[in-house]
């Protein structure tokens, strides 16, 4: 009787840590993840080159400045944080490095990748990702 209760404390305290570790390890990855992704955009210039390419792809700059209309009280997440965290839980870390090499080769293309994402996320969080790719964007 004393071996099953301390299997079972034994079991609980393990998934309590478990899910402990899961949650604090995907909040800290998507942290730094999003903080070198930012500060290497900037340092590299190249926030303006993605900002240029949206503003001259009429579908790309329709998609975005939705945006700036929606409600943000009703979004399900407002930070880049929760954003990067969302997207590293439900695409996954290696399908994400698998679309960034195949954007750089060229062997995938932004229907391609819309589809994939409009597979992973509800409607909600497509919108809050416009949301905050807009802010990103027009710094508001």
């Amino acid at each position: 009787m004393r071996f099953i209760k301390f299997v079972i404390i034994a079991i609980i305290v393990l998934s309590i840590l478990g899910y402990g570790v899961y949650f604090f390890g995907t909040k800290i990855a998507s942290e730094k993840l999003m903080g070198a992704l930012s500060s290497e955009l900037e340092n590299s210039g190249e926030m303006e080159i993605i900002k240029q390419t949206i503003e001259s792809d009429p579908e790309l700059k329709a998609l975005i400045e939705d945006a700036a209309s929606a409600d943000e009280s009703k979004l399900p997440f407002t930070t880049k944080e929760e954003a990067t965290r969302l997207i590293v839980k439900k695409v996954g870390i290696t399908r994400l490095q698998d679309i960034q090499s195949k954007v750089q080769q060229g062997k995938i293309t932004k229907d391609e990748i819309l589809q994939e994402i409009e597979e992973k996320l509800t409607e909600e969080e497509i919108t809050a990702m416009k949301v905050i790719v807009y802010k990103e964007l027009y710094n508001h």
